[in-house]
């Protein structure tokens, strides 16, 4: 369940960034995906890190 929110947040951080950087729609959305992959990836990798360590508990 962490993975789908972290990439939630990252989609907001990468559509964030390229509108700092005043970039079109198109980029925003671009970087809004790159974002939202990485820390969706990250997320992902974080649960299961997590599951394994309470489990061994």
């Amino acid at each position: 369940m962490i993975g789908p929110i972290f990439g939630i947040v990252g989609f907001l951080c990468g559509y964030y960034v390229a509108r700092q950087r005043g970039g079109k729609l198109l980029d925003r959305l671009q970087y809004g995906a790159g974002f939202a992959i990485a820390f969706g990836l990250f997320g992902t990798f974080l649960g299961i890190a997590l599951a394994r360590f309470l489990r061994a508990g």
